[in-house]
């Protein structure tokens, strides 16, 4: 929780605020958890409730391939050809999903620029593997590049926009739940703490807030139970003049993460870098390996008993599994334990450091698996642990 503001905003809320012509300015509360969680005030040109017209509506659920799986997979990511035209949201691949989430990859080649999106259902996670450009939102702009999670709310309208000639890779993750700082980095107040392995000097807010004052169509993707519905406003959603409070969206890079490291090896929440109700995401960054003159840097065998836990390998060296290269995704399920591949654990014996960047998500509730993921499943991934 921290507070921002850009723009223009009256002094006192819920109170006329007057355009230079003399005529007032559209307030908006815009939060989440009903009137319970974070919210920001927002101060439009227009009525920001005006809709000409209700187009047609899409399927997007996800299409079900494996619904109740026990093998641990391996999806080979790069694997999804990007397809032209395509861009953040139309290049959108969902692979595995349950009742709170939906993670998948994309690949887009160009922005967009025809329409404007907006997520009722979930907030958004969004990493970037590959390639720049700029999360433009009626909140203010945000550059991204490599490494960066951007986080954005529910129901926050936004395109994104890719630099030319970049070759852009993404994971994104829907939560239909908030998504936050890990809890216990936090006091009381929201403040993160001294052990946190970030702080708010790391996360970058929004920036050069756009004022469109421009009435006319514009289409607008929503998001709802599993369908994109389009509508048209009669105004440019982009016509906030200021606002301020805690509801916005943020970036943070995955090598601002400063890993926490021990004597001997530390289990997998020191990694922790968002919690939702539903999942945690961590980041497996470089880092100095244990340094007990017995200590075993690999992980150990561990029973996920509780968790599906997908990893997704950005870059680097990956110790404690064979066979992996960035953009490749496993799958370990819950009910089954995994750890090392053969021979990692002799392998880490020795070695001072690490230079991986993965991202981690463990899930409380199984995962299923699509129809695309079957089609990028290496299929043997699950023997990989035989001698």
């Amino acid at each position: 929780m921290f507070y921002h503001t850009l723009g223009q905003i009256p002094r006192k809320r819920h109170t006329q605020f007057e355009k230079p012509d003399g005529k007032l300015y559209y307030e908006q509360l815009f939060g989440t958890i009903g009137f319970d969680g974070m919210s920001s005030l927002l101060y439009h040109v227009h009525r920001p409730t005006q809709v000409r017209a209700v187009l047609d509506s899409v399927d997007v659920a996800p299409k079900l391939a494996v619904e109740k799986n026990m093998l641990a997979r391996k999806l080979i990511g790069f694997n999804l050809t990007p397809t032209e035209g395509t861009d953040a949201l139309t290049s959108r691949v969902p692979l595995l999903f349950n009742k709170d989430m939906v993670l998948g990859l994309s690949a887009p080649t160009g922005s967009m620029t025809e329409y404007f999106y907006k997520n009722a259902d979930s907030d958004e996670l969004i990493f970037v593997h590959r390639g720049t450009g700029t999360l433009r939102t009626l909140l203010g702009n945000i550059r991204f590049g490599y490494g960066d999670y951007l986080v954005i709310p529910r129901g926050m309208i936004y395109q994104i926009a890719v630099d030319a000639g970049e070759q852009v890779r993404l994971l994104y993750v829907e939560s239909h739940s908030p998504i936050y700082t890990p809890k216990r980095y936090r006091n009381h107040f929201g403040q993160l703490l001294e052990h946190s392995p970030f702080c708010e000097r790391d996360i970058r807010r929004p920036q050069d807030l756009e004022t469109h004052d421009e009435t006319g169509d514009f289409v607008m993707k929503i998001k709802k139970q599993g369908s994109l519905h389009t509508l048209v406003y009669a105004t440019h959603p982009f016509d906030v003049v200021g606002w301020d409070g805690y509801n916005f969206p943020y970036a943070f890079n995955i090598q601002d993460f400063e890993p926490i490291t021990g004597r001997v090896h530390q289990p997998p929440p020191v990694h922790q870098t968002f919690q939702t109700d539903a999942f945690v995401v961590c980041s497996f960054c470089p880092r100095l390996y244990d340094y007990h003159p017995k200590a075993i840097p690999a992980p150990y065998n561990h029973s996920n008993i509780d968790s599906d836990e997908v990893i997704y390998y950005v870059d680097g060296d990956f110790m404690s599994r064979n066979d992996i290269a960035p953009g490749y995704i496993t799958l370990h399920p819950g009910g089954i334990p995994h750890g090392p591949a053969p021979g990692a654990m002799e392998r880490s014996i020795g070695k001072t450091s690490t230079e991986e960047y993965a991202v981690m998500v463990d899930t409380f509730r199984p995962l299923m698996l699509t129809e695309q993921a079957m089609g990028v499943d290496d299929g043997v991934y699950w023997q990989s642990w035989l001698a």
